[in-house]
């Protein structure tokens, strides 16, 4: 998991360098946006998140339904509903890599402030996470 992290802060540092060097000092040339740039990317996602597997931030109903299933497994993540919404988002890159310990980094992931969450719990994050498709990017 440390691998993947940081590989994406690596990437992300890569494509900042890349832009600031590819800077003009000539004033005189106009910048047009290139196709890609036309399209609007999620403001909540960086490059590096999407490479990680990790989706956009829910907002509305997708939100709601993601905090309901959240307080399912364990009602005290929820009292900090903006941390737990980063918590689901980031354990996305662990449920997608399959590497076996999903449940222990759901628990870890969970457990912040007053909050403590347990590996059973973790497994029902995970298993929430995927019964929503939340995960899917």
């Amino acid at each position: 998991m440390n691998t993947r992290i940081t590989a994406a802060v690596l990437v992300a540092a890569s494509a900042l360098a890349l832009t600031a060097c590819s800077s003009s000092s000539d004033s005189s040339t106009k910048s047009v946006p290139s196709p890609k740039a036309s399209k609007t990317p999620s403001p909540d996602r960086s490059p590096a998140e999407k490479a990680a597997g990790i989706p956009p931030k829910p907002t509305g109903a997708q939100r709601a339904e993601l905090l309901r299933a959240l307080a399912a497994a364990n009602p005290d993540i929820v009292k900090y509903e903006d941390k737990a919404i980063d918590a689901a988002r980031n354990q996305c890159s662990s449920v997608d890599n399959g590497s076996g310990k999903a449940d222990l980094a759901a628990s870890q992931r969970f457990t912040y402030k007053d909050v403590t969450t347990t590996e059973a719990q973790g497994k029902q994050i995970n298993q929430a996470l995927k019964g929503l498709g939340f995960c899917k990017v």
